[in-house]
């Protein structure tokens, strides 16, 4: 028979802060205000993936 519990507490760090948008990118700017309104709807994971997707946008250099 296999052990069912875990042997130590899990730590969870926070989350990264919202990436900075660049200055005169229309882009970053619509994805900026995205989390917030995310934030308010109650929908972390869609908070989430627009940091990644701006993250990614700007790694890209567009």
């Amino acid at each position: 028979m296999s052990e069912t519990t875990m042997t130590g507490p899990v730590r969870v760090g926070l989350p990264p802060q919202d990436p900075d948008p660049v200055d005169g990118c229309d882009v970053c700017g619509a994805l900026a205000r995205a989390p917030e309104a995310a934030r308010l709807d109650g929908d972390l994971s869609k908070v989430s993936d627009i940091n990644v997707e701006m993250r990614s946008h700007q790694a890209a250099g567009r």
